[in-house]
C-alpha cells in the first residue's frame, strides 16, 4: 500500500551526471525506500531519466526493485549487474577513422595550397589551414555502443523491456539533438518508436568523451543543462509530486585527490573535473531554482534529495574501483537516511504534504549489507 494520498501522481525525476552520479541515485532511493512508510520506489508513476540516471530510471519503470541493485552494488562477486569497465571505455574506430582520412586530406590541402604561394605565407593564411586541421578533430573519444549491448543483454535477462511501450510505468529520457538543439524526450509522442537502450546511450553521450549518437537520420547528444526539463515533463503528465535525486551539485572541499596525491583545488584535478565542476555549478543551479519555482507556484509537491557539497569528494575518484563505488551507495544510503530522519522530526511540510510517514528504525544506522 503506497504511503502516498490516494490523489497523488507520484514521478521519479533522475537527472544525472556519469556512473558516481547513478550510484548516488541507487544509494539514496534505497534509503528513502527504507524510510517512508509503504514506499516501493519502481511502484511510481512516472519516470523520467538522462544520463547516468536514465538507466536508472528505466530499470526502476522496468520493474526492478531497487534494493536488488544497491545489494549487487555493494557486492563485486554479484552478478546481477557486471557492467565493467569495457562496456564504457570503447574506442571509437569508426570516428577515428574519419578524423584520420579528414587530417590527412587537410595536410595535403594546406602543403599544396602554402607551395602554391611562392613566398613565405602571412600568418592569416597559416591560421586558415590550421583550421581545416581542427575541424578533423573526432566528435568523441569514445563509443558507447558496448554498453548498449550491455545493456541490452541486462533487460533480457531481467525481464525488462526494451520498448517505451512495453514498460509496465510510464518512461521518458532526455537528450538533446546535435543539429537543431532541441530537447528531445524519447518516449513522447513521436519519439516512442527507438529502443529504450538507445536512448539511454543518446542520453549519456557527453562531448567530448562520447561520441554523438545516431537514431534514424539524427545525432543526439546528453541532455545537458536541458536536464532540468525533467520537471515540467513530469508535470504535463500529471504528476503532482516529483521525487528529484539530482546528485549534481558542485563540490566544496578543501582537498583534492589526484594521481599525484592530495591537492588543495579542483584545478589540480584536471581539464575534465575543472569541466565536471563548471557543469556542477550549472545544474545545481538551475534544478534547485526550477523544485523552488514549481513549489513556489503550487503546481507539485517537490521532494528534492541532494548530496552534500562537503561530500563531493567520493565523486571525484575512480567509479571502476569497488572501493570508490562503494563508499557513493553507502554514503548516499547513510546521507539520505539522516536527512530524511531530520525532515520528519521538524515536521517537514513538504513530506507532510506528499502524505509520507517514516518507518520505524531498524536496528542498526547501516545500510543493509550485501548477501
Amino acid at each position: 500500500m503506497s504511503a502516498f494520498p490516494k490523489e497523488a501522481k507520484i514521478a521519479l525525476c533522475l537527472p544525472g551526471g556519469g556512473a558516481t552520479s547513478a550510484m548516488f541515485q541507487i544509494g539514496a532511493l534505497a534509503a528513502f525506500e527504507d524510510s517512508v512508510e509503504g514506499v516501493e520506489v519502481n511502484g511510481f508513476d512516472f519516470y523520467v531519466g538522462s544520463s547516468g540516471g536514465a538507466s536508472v530510471a528505466a530499470a526502476l519503470a522496468g520493474g526492478l526493485p531497487v534494493q536488488r541493485i544497491y545489494r549487487a552494488f555493494l557486492d563485486p562477486a554479484d552478478a546481477y549487474f557486471g557492467l565493467e569497465r569495457k562496456h564504457l571505455l570503447r574506442v571509437d574506430l569508426g570516428e577515428w577513422r574519419r578524423t584520420l582520412v579528414s587530417a590527412f586530406s587537410a595536410l595535403r590541402h594546406g602543403a599544396s595550397s602554402l607551395l602554391s604561394r611562392g613566398s613565405a605565407p602571412a600568418p592569416a593564411a597559416l591560421w586558415e589551414e590550421l583550421d581545416r586541421l581542427y575541424d578533423s578533430l573526432p566528435a568523441g573519444l569514445f563509443t558507447l555502443d558496448g554498453y548498449e549491448r550491455f545493456l541490452e543483454d541486462f533487460f533480457v535477462r531481467r525481464g525488462v523491456p526494451n520498448s517505451f511501450y512495453s514498460m509496465p510505468r510510464p518512461l521518458r529520457i532526455m537528450a538533446h539533438d546535435l543539429d537543431s538543439g532541441q530537447l528531445a524526450i524519447f518516449g513522447h509522442a513521436g519519439m516512442a518508436d527507438v529502443s529504450v537502450t538507445r536512448a539511454c546511450i543518446a542520453s549519456m553521450a557527453v562531448p567530448p568523451f562520447f561520441s554523438p549518437v545516431r537514431i534514424g537520420e539524427r545525432h543526439y547528444i546528453n541532455a545537458g543543462a536541458g536536464q532540468v526539463a525533467h520537471l515540467e515533463v513530469a508535470i504535463e503528465q500529471g504528476a503532482n509530486v516529483l521525487v528529484v535525486v539530482n546528485p549534481m551539485v558542485a563540490s566544496s572541499v578543501t582537498t583534492v585527490p589526484t594521481g599525484h596525491g592530495h591537492r588543495d583545488s579542483l584545478r589540480d584535478k584536471g581539464m575534465m573535473w575543472v569541466l565536471n565542476q563548471a557543469i556542477r555549478i550549472g545544474i545545481h543551479k538551475i534544478v534547485r531554482e526550477e523544485c523552488a519555482r514549481i513549489a513556489r507556484e503550487g503546481r507539485a509537491t517537490v521532494i528534492l534529495i541532494e548530496p552534500s557539497p562537503e561530500d563531493c569528494i567520493l565523486f571525484m575518484y575512480n567509479p571502476a574501483s569497488f572501493d570508490a563505488r562503494r563508499a557513493i551507495l553507502e554514503y548516499a544510503y547513510r546521507h539520505t537516511r539522516a536527512e530524511l530522519a531530520k525532515s520528519f522530526a521538524a515536521g517537514d511540510g513538504v513530506l507532510a504534504e506528499a502524505g509520507l510517514r517514516p518507518r520505524p528504525a531498524p536496528s542498526s544506522v547501516f545500510p543493509p549489507s550485501a548477501p
